[in-house]
């Protein structure tokens, strides 16, 4: 990642980031250091920039957006990622969740289906080398690489994706928003033994669709 860009006055944004952060319950240490160490602003388009460290979502290209910071930092938190952790991410979108799941030491796995921004954001991840990046059919998951520890879905589902949740280790977790197109609940998936799984609901949120086989058809 390139980060000559990256100044002083972008590291004080992030630092009052993290705080705002703290003040909404995320108390993962780690994950506040990822959040406080990745440049936002370096994953999205120029004219967006100045906004880059807003607790919100912002567009990036293909009708697409990059998640509040409150959200990413909420679905991370709660798949309590430790080094190590082979996590699959159906999304990668700008790249931005891929990159904090990266400098929290896990094997990140990321699945984009529009390629402009699977190629954008290959680009920009190409420093991690604990990133694979992968352009295809999300709501499949990359069943060549599986068992997963944990599964991060960045966009919302009709439906339990069954498909992805068969691909977690024993033990493993997936979140993933289900709902319609304009309201989702957030869900945590625990796979408890090799067919079965329990779930918790988490609250309410908004993503753009998930497209693909096991999905929404658009």
């Amino acid at each position: 990642m390139n980060t000559k860009n990256d100044t002083y006055k972008h590291k004080g944004q992030r630092q009052r980031l993290v705080q705002l952060l703290e003040s909404k319950n995320i108390r993962d240490v780690n994950l506040l250091k990822a959040i406080g160490s990745v440049p936002r602003h370096l994953f999205l388009p120029k004219d967006f920039e100045q906004r880059a460290y807003e607790d919100n979502a912002l567009p990036i290209d293909e009708e697409q957006t990059i998640s509040q910071p409150y959200t990413v930092a909420f679905q991370t938190q709660c798949l309590n990622i430790k080094p190590g952790d082979k996590v699959l991410e159906i999304g990668t979108g700008s790249g931005y969740q891929a990159a904090i799941l990266a400098e929290m030491g896990a094997t990140v796995y990321t699945i984009e289906r529009i390629e402009k921004l699977y190629n954008k954001a290959k680009k920009i991840l190409s420093s991690y080398k604990n990133v694979f990046c992968f352009l295809g059919d999300g709501t499949m998951g990359l069943p060549e690489n599986k068992p997963y520890n944990k599964i991060i879905v960045t966009a919302a589902a009709p439906h339990t994706p069954l498909v992805l949740i068969n691909q977690l280790c024993i033990g493993g977790k997936a979140i993933i928003p289900i709902g319609n197109m304009k309201n989702q609940k957030m869900i945590i998936f625990t796979k408890t033994d090799e067919n079965t799984f329990s779930e918790k609901e988490l609250g309410d949120f908004r993503f753009v669709p998930l497209i693909g086989k096991y999905a929404w058809n658009l």
